[in-house]
């Protein structure tokens, strides 16, 4: 599929409705409002495709540009083109998107290292939900990669602008969350840190209180573990299919008929 082909089809899809939702939540012109079930669902259709993203995100268009970070190669993310993408959307969806393609490219650990200390809030925020999204999903990390973190979002939190203190606040649930190792220091931080306060402008978005939201994550993950054995066991005691009974064998009197 070519750039037109598929604003062809971002334009179709869109309605003035979700744009209005859109728009709310700080969304950008040019915008076509197209639904996320209906992206995500194009993105899965067209399969992985960086040279239709380098496209699409050129074009300037939000919905054009969640589909970008959709469909990306991780694998072929230049730092020029991981900076230059994090730089340019004010929009925490797209921001959040591009991050979930950086956090899966081998320019990762560097690109979150550089942009958490960018003077831009939404450059920040980029870096932290890196940080988030790799704490989240990246084990061949040790833990103690993170740690260093929780003292940073501790000390400057509630003086970050906006954006990157909503970031902040994700990587310090994803942190503690990653581990039990990782969730006493990190719940330890978050009570010390108090309550986070994060402008959602005119949506009934709320900001988690990050001590309670690990707690739950923790407790929900350590059901997941208990109830694998158990789930191995109801299925070896399972009893087995008995085989098909094989059709015996027509007698010679009949095959002489």
């Amino acid at each position: 599929m070519d750039v037109a082909t598929a604003l062809g089809e971002l334009s179709a899809a869109g309605s003035e409705q979700t744009r209005k939702t859109y728009r709310r939540h700080g969304a950008p012109e040019p915008l076509f409002g197209v639904s996320f079930a209906t992206l995500r669902a194009m993105a899965k259709r067209l399969g992985v495709d960086h040279a239709l993203a380098i496209g699409l995100w050129d074009t300037g268009n939000t919905d054009a540009r969640c589909l970008a970070a959709l469909i990306a190669d991780p694998a072929q993310l230049t730092e020029a083109t991981a900076d230059a993408w994090a730089a340019a959307t004010r929009y925490h969806t797209v921001i959040d998107l591009v991050a979930g393609v950086v956090a899966r490219s081998p320019i990762a650990l560097e690109r979150m290292a550089r942009w958490v200390g960018a003077d831009d809030e939404h450059v920040a925020r980029c870096g932290w939900t890196v940080m988030a999204q790799l704490a989240q999903h990246d084990r061949a990390i040790a833990d103690a990669a993170f740690t260093p973190y929780l003292a940073v979002i501790e000390r400057r939190i509630h003086d970050a602008p906006n954006s990157a203190r909503e970031g902040m606040n994700t990587a310090l649930i994803a942190i503690g969350g990653r581990s039990d190792a990782l969730a006493e220091p990190a719940i330890a931080a978050a009570r010390r840190i108090g309550e986070v306060v994060v402008d959602h402008g005119d949506t009934a978005c709320q900001t988690p209180d990050a001590a309670t939201y690990i707690a739950k994550v923790r407790a929900h993950q350590a059901k997941q573990v208990a109830a694998k054995p158990k789930a191995k066991a109801k299925a070896a005691a399972k009893p087995k299919p008995k085989p098909a009974a094989k059709p015996k064998p027509k007698s010679a009197a009949k095959k002489r008929r």
